[in-house]
């Protein structure tokens, strides 16, 4: 059995002569729970575009369950489960209309997971989307999908019109479907907060680069934020090995780095910076999200 589901391998894409990405790679592990994260406009829903096969990328090789992501077999397509940005569904039909509907596509089609979820939701079978709410009908296309029984599931910005109680539902059964059932799931989302506790790996973008390719427990323990005093209001560090960002409002600063604290004392003195005070500050997973990513 292979050991990635998904491998991208240098993959580069163009706008027209507007650059997306450059050369990114990352693998999927089977099994594993992956975020690809980054800002809006960053190229999250292009990569979904391409590892689902609806675009072709401009350079290097997407592969799904060892396929060319430009030519998916019938049979590796009927593996991947999609949720696109926005929950899209057909609202005139009711909570059982629209599951005979979806049954219908799916060989490996089981019904209960989808039931079940309707039942926490309380809602009954006759109920029509079109008078559920947005959080309502984002559990009913997870419940499509959950029956569909698909070995990956990608999920576009799933937490779109979701409130804080809908996306941890959401959440949680998506948790129970990867580790209870061994099977992948690749979201993409620019909502940090909640997948803290929720991702194994990681891929984080910026604007035509990566800048972080790791599991999500190594992130969390080697990327630090530093804060310090200086006595000048002007100072400018820029982007390097150490800094990876350099914050400064009136007098006082932060960096971000992967480097312990010692190592960035050395460069501050380097860079004959006078400062006090230097310490670690504490970081949520959206502190070090921002950290790396900027705020602006």
């Amino acid at each position: 059995m292979m050991e990635y589901a998904v491998e991208c391998k240098n993959l580069t894409h163009y706008y027209g002569t507007r650059l997306v990405f450059e050369n990114m790679n990352f693998n999927v592990r089977r099994g594993s729970i992956f975020g690809l994260l980054g800002k809006n406009g960053t190229g999250k829903t292009t990569t979904i575009n391409i590892l689902n096969g609806f675009l072709s990328p401009t350079g290097g090789q997407c592969l799904v369950f060892g396929e060319d992501s430009r030519n998916l077999s019938p049979a590796t397509k009927a593996r991947m489960g999609f949720l696109i940005e926005g929950h899209i569904q057909y609202s005139f039909m009711n909570i059982r209309q629209i599951e005979k509907f979806y049954s219908c596509f799916f060989p490996k089609w089981n019904k209960e997971p989808y039931y079940e979820l309707m039942a926490k939701l309380e809602v009954t079978e006759n109920q029509k989307l079109s008078t559920m709410s947005c959080g309502q009908r984002s559990q009913v296309a997870l419940g499509l999908i959950l029956a569909q029984d698909p070995d990956l599931m990608v999920l576009d910005d799933y937490s779109m019109g979701l409130d804080a109680g809908y996306r941890r539902l959401f959440l949680d059964y998506l948790t129970e479907y990867a580790h209870g059932e061994g099977k992948t799931i690749f979201i993409t989302s620019h909502i940090i907060q909640d997948l803290e506790a929720f991702m194994d790996d990681c891929v984080i973008i910026d604007y035509r680069s990566v800048l972080v390719t790791m599991s999500l427990k190594q992130f969390r323990a080697e990327f630090k934020r530093y804060s310090f005093d200086v006595t000048n209001p002007a100072l400018k560090l820029v982007k390097d090995g150490v800094v990876k960002n350099f914050e400064l409002i009136r007098t006082h600063a932060s960096i971000y780095s992967f480097n312990p604290l010692p190592e960035v004392e050395h460069y501050l003195n380097a860079h004959g910076v006078e400062f006090s005070g230097l310490h670690e500050v504490p970081m949520s997973l959206e502190d070090a999200f921002i950290g790396i990513t900027g705020k602006y």
